[in-house]
């Protein structure tokens, strides 16, 4: 039997419309999505509850979850906790984003702001890759550095201005919606810019206590290690999603599962029919 447990907000809900699932030619929203594939689940008798897990334990062959009021005994877990995005200090924040002048992810809408007046938040170091990548989209860009961590160094720079990147160098004081679907930034030197949208890449923490409560192995970037059939350092732990991989998407984290549903099966004890 295969039961599943979550109540965390799925980043996926916040989506108002995307053109990067398998599928859906037209687009879809991200919750439009969610329930078609819990639709889909208990169609074919798998138990989805609205719950949160509180402990994960390994005795012996086994885990016991303890979940809200409820113990559950498994032969095997598959985490897919995934993440939580670092906010930016914005009021309406969940409003802001299914609007959509506040976005998460590039490579899951660079489509949908094609040629439009992008501002990016983000440190230095996240910041120069994604610019990079948002560049390739638009040709209004701005790249707002938030203080903390490392500068930009010169050939970081230079590829910048090579690039037609406008690059900010100053503390976000204030964001919020103006009239329209734009967005005003007031910079901390009193300065107010406005953009058509904008990617706050401040960085984001994996949802992984149950797993470091296993003592599972993590990689050199924080994220579960796994190896070609999802499996962790911990015997009949599985993981998949933005928790494993930084390529935040949907279809990856799809593709993650159904790589650890066929190991899962593989590794349950005989039972033919």
């Amino acid at each position: 039997m295969t039961r599943t447990w979550g109540k965390a907000q799925s980043r996926a809900e916040l989506i108002p419309i995307t053109h990067n699932y398998p599928g859906f030619p037209q687009g879809v929203s991200g919750a439009e999505l969610l329930a078609r594939l819990r639709n889909q689940a208990e169609r074919y008798n798998i138990y989805v509850r609205r719950a949160t897990v509180q402990a994960l334990l390994k005795r012996g062959d086994d885990f016991i979850a303890d979940i809200d009021d409820d113990r559950v005994v498994a032969s095997t877990v598959l985490l897919a906790t995934g993440v939580i995005d670092k906010p930016p200090e914005i009021r309406d924040l969940r409003e802001a984003t299914l609007g959509g002048y506040v976005r998460w992810c590039p490579i899951c809408d660079g489509y949908d702001v094609i040629d439009q007046d992008i501002a990016l938040l983000a440190s230095a170091k996240e910041g120069f890759r994604h610019a990079l990548f948002l560049r390739t989209y638009t040709r209004q860009l701005t790249l707002i550095v938030q203080p903390g961590g490392r500068e930009l160094d010169n050939d970081e720079r230079l590829k910048i201005a090579q690039t037609g990147i406008r690059l900010i160098e100053d503390p976000i004081a204030q964001i919020r919606k103006i009239k329209g679907h734009r967005v005003a930034i007031r910079l901390a030197n009193g300065g107010e810019l406005s953009f058509d949208t904008r990617y706050p890449m401040l960085g984001c923490n994996a949802r992984t206590e149950l797993a470091k409560s296993l003592g599972v192995t993590f990689d050199s970037n924080g994220e579960l290690l796994v190896d070609t059939g999802q499996r962790t350092s911990v015997l009949g732990l599985y993981a998949a999603g933005d928790a494993v991989n930084a390529l935040n998407q949907m279809s990856v984290g799809v593709a993650h599962a159904a790589t650890a549903a066929t190991a899962i099966h593989n590794a349950l004890k005989d039972n033919y029919r």
